[in-house]
This record gives structure tokens, C-alpha cells and sequence, in this order.
């Protein structure tokens, strides 16, 4: 019986939301789809910022990082010629921070600039050390559009734009000795560019899969909405409120920006975005695709906390547009509270004790996902500080995730083989789901190589 050339291994994304890490091997080719943060294992062992990880080799012994020769930043040797990261948020992207430097990471240019971001405006440490630049010099960071076609090797990787929520998500059709090999990465039905995802929905088809290996986050719980509804449901509340509103939603989230800030615009209202924040949209001006409200938009503002210091990349920010007095403080907020939509982290509430909401101010949470590294928030916590201010709370959101029936038709119509359920705690539920189409479910376990063909 001859040997099957193409493989695929899960090392994270099995049981679990994120953390996806997925090896495909075809011949003598070896490549890896996303290399993520896995925050549901990592929970078990680590909480910062005082019990974090040390060294490469701590999150090994733990079974954080997958134990793989040739992989890291310390081996000698190389066993993996290419990542391929899907899109950014740190439960897909985080882990090229272990990658060699010597392996190519093929990533989306919008990616690559909300990691470059991520890197300026993070303090620096062993998991989030991306050394994007020292990577570019040694021309190790490749960037894609839909389009493209990379040849590494004996397979041939298809990069394809989805909706997500984040913006320059993409799924991949893999062209493999075997058969074509179809991720979706994570992807939706319901947001704002819906046609990206139905696109990479039809080129999937079109490429007759042997399998295909899918995102099934919300097979509980699901709550189906649209964006539009969101900013419609956003602009209600805050015509509404007779004081400050407050907001906290993923700063990289760009539709849920422009929800924001399109609400806010019409009633009246200022969107006041933190530095962090500000820095970000001023590195995704460089991808003229978004078609996001500049900085110097008047319905927009920057808030400064207060502190003592402020680091190089906030003052670049502050000296381009204090004197154009649109940055503002607590003090500033407090007194024109019924102006502005402030967005404000969890983190970021010691702040209410100089704005002090006036009766009538509200807190609007828009982010459910507790895999977005933005939006671990400890709610008992959150509950005592919206109470002490008598802060009503709004859940104003849209899943970034696809919905169980449209992900059922979506699989239907790529009509794959194989089907390897990832990103989900659900995987039987999802098996049972799927019965009866004539693709066969093959629900994943760590660490164990797939054969195809």
C-alpha cells in the first residue's frame, strides 16, 4: 500500500477556542497554518503580570508550545520551511514570537501592521516578541493578498479574503500532492463585508477539497445579529443618554469602530479613542483598502490618561495633534460629558475617578470573545465600578464567528471529503450537527498525524 504524502497534525485549536496550530506536511514540505496563543491552557498555569512565563522551554513542559525539533529560535537545525498566519489576533498570530527567525511568516500586510502596532504599544515580553523588524531586513516576513499564490516547496498556498473581526482575515486554499487542503480561519456571514467570506466560500468549492478544516466557535450560545443592527442599536442608546457614554470595544475591531464612530456622529457626539487606539488607525491609514475616518476627523478625539511618563510612541502621537486640541483628559470629559462617546478599557477605569460620569451617563460593553486578548475582563470587578458611578450597562455585539447554520450550508456547498472541526469546545456537538451530509467528520486530537488520499 503506498504511503500517503500529505499529512496534517493539530497542535492547538483541538477542544478548545484558539490557539490554532496546524502542521501540514506534503512530501518534504512542511508548513504550519496559524501559530497562536492558546489562552484557555495557558489560564491554567499563568496570570499576569506576576505569574507569567519565562522561557521558551517553561511553555514546552507545560504543553503551551507543541515540542517540535528545528521549530524554535534555539534549534540548530530547521524543520519547518513557512507559517502561514490567517489573520492577527494573538490566539492565531502570537507564537511567531518562539518562530526562528531563519522561517519565512507569510502574513497579510494589514496584519502584519496591527502585530507591528501590537509591538510598539505592548510592553515587550517572551510571548509577544514578534522581532517583525529584524525579520523584514532579513526578507523572513512575505505579505499576500487575494490573488496570490505561494510555492513553498510541493504545495501551492491560496490565500483568500473572509470577513472577520479584525480586519485583513484570510482563509486558505491549500494545493497539496494530495488534494486541496481548504482552512477557513476564523470567518463570518453576518459582518460588514460578508461578500469576502461568500468569495472564499465559492473559490473553496471550486476547488473540490479533500478536506477541510473549519472554525466552529458558536455552536452555543449563538446570537445572530448584523453590524448594521449593531450601529443602529448603538446610535439608539446614546441618543438616548443624557451624559457620558462610555464604550469598550477591541481597539483592532474596525467595523465595531466605525459603528462606533458613525453613532456617535449622529447625534452630536465626539468619539474619543485612547493612544493605543490612535496609534493603531494611524498604521492602518497605510492600507487604503479600509476606508476608515482619519484621526484628524473632527468627530474624533484622543484621550490621555494621566501618568507620569509617556512612552516614545505616544508622544509621537501627542506632539502631531495636542495643538490642534484634540486631545483631551478626564477633566475635560467630566465637564463635557454629554459631548463625547469615551472608549475606555476595563483597564483604564481608574480614569472615572477625575471624569466622575455625571446621572445619566451609561457603559456600553461591545466585545463577548474572551479569546480577544483586549477583552479579559474580570466582570464581578467590572459590575462593583458601574455601580459605584450608577453606570447602566448596554451588550451591544456581533460574534466574529460564523453562525452554526450558515457554517452547515457553508461546508455544504465546499463539499469537502474530510471535515476537521478547530477553534471550538463543541467538536461532538459539531459531529452530531453534521451527520448527515456525506463529508466524513473527523474530530481532531492533539498531536495526532492525519493521513489524506
Amino acid at each position: 500500500m503506498a504511503k500517503a504524502k500529505t499529512t496534517l497534525t493539530f497542535y492547538g485549536g483541538v477542544g478548545e477556542v484558539g490557539g490554532n496550530k496546524i502542521l501540514l506536511k506534503d512530501k518534504n514540505t512542511s508548513i504550519f497554518l496559524d501559530f497562536g496563543m492558546p489562552f484557555s491552557i495557558r489560564s491554567k498555569y499563568y496570570s499576569g503580570p506576576f505569574l507569567a512565563p519565562r522561557s521558551e522551554k517553561s511553555l514546552i513542559e507545560l504543553g503551551i508550545l507543541p515540542k517540535i525539533r528545528g521549530l524554535y529560535k534555539d534549534s540548530k537545525e530547521t524543520s519547518i520551511d513557512a507559517v502561514f498566519i490567517s489573520h492577527s489576533h494573538l490566539d492565531h498570530s502570537a507564537y511567531i514570537s518562539f518562530i526562528k527567525d531563519t522561517i519565512e511568516i507569510h502574513v497579510g500586510k494589514t496584519t502584519e501592521l496591527i502585530l507591528e502596532a501590537i509591538s510598539e504599544t505592548r510592553k515587550r515580553d517572551l510571548e509577544l516578541n514578534f522581532n517583525l523588524e529584524k525579520r523584514r531586513n532579513e526578507e523572513k516576513i512575505k505579505n499576500f493578498r487575494t490573488g496570490s499564490k505561494i510555492k513553498i516547496g510541493s504545495v501551492e498556498v491560496e490565500p483568500v479574503h473572509v470577513d472577520h473581526s479584525v480586519p485583513g482575515a484570510y482563509g486558505f486554499i491549500v494545493h497539496t500532492s494530495s488534494g486541496t487542503v481548504v482552512y477557513t480561519g476564523d470567518f463570518r456571514m453576518h459582518g460588514a463585508k460578508y461578500r469576502m467570506s461568500m468569495e472564499f466560500i465559492e473559490k473553496a468549492a471550486e476547488a473540490e477539497p479533500v478536506a477541510l478544516i473549519t472554525e466552529a466557535t458558536n455552536l452555543t450560545g449563538a446570537h445572530y445579529s448584523s453590524e448594521r443592527e449593531v450601529e443602529a442599536k448603538l446610535t439608539q442608546i446614546i441618543s438616548q443618554c443624557s451624559g457620558l457614554v462610555l464604550a469598550d470595544f477591541a481597539r483592532a475591531d474596525v467595523d465595531r469602530f466605525r459603528s462606533f464612530y458613525n453613532a456617535a456622529k449622529k447625534n452630536g457626539r465626539i468619539l474619543a479613542i485612547s493612544l493605543k487606539q490612535a496609534y493603531l488607525l494611524k498604521e492602518l491609514e497605510e492600507d487604503k483598502r479600509l476606508k476608515i475616518p482619519h484621526l484628524n476627523d473632527e468627530n474624533i478625539a484622543i484621550f490621555r490618561k494621566k501618568k507620569g511618563r509617556y512612552y516614545d510612541w505616544e508622544k509621537e502621537i501627542l506632539r502631531k495633534y495636542e495643538d490642534k486640541e484634540k486631545v483631551i483628559d478626564a477633566k475635560a470629559v467630566g465637564r463635557n460629558g454629554n459631548r463625547y462617546v469615551l472608549a475606555l478599557s476595563f483597564y483604564d477605569f481608574e480614569e472615572l475617578i477625575d471624569i466622575r460620569p455625571p446621572p445619566g451617563s451609561c457603559y456600553i460593553l461591545s466585545a463577548s470573545e474572551p479569546f480577544n486578548e483586549e477583552m479579559e475582563i474580570d466582570f464581578e470587578r467590572l459590575k462593583n465600578w458601574l455601580e459605584h458611578y450608577g453606570l447602566p450597562q448596554y451588550h451591544v455585539h456581533v460574534s466574529g464567528h460564523i453562525m452554526p447554520l450558515q457554517l452547515k450550508k457553508a461546508i455544504e456547498e465546499i463539499n469537502p471529503k474530510m471535515v476537521f472541526p478547530v477553534h471550538t469546545e463543541h467538536p461532538e456537538l459539531f459531529k452530531k450537527f453534521l451527520e448527515d451530509l456525506p463529508a466524513k467528520i473527523v474530530i481532531p486530537e492533539k498531536e495526532r498525524k492525519y493521513s489524506l488520499g
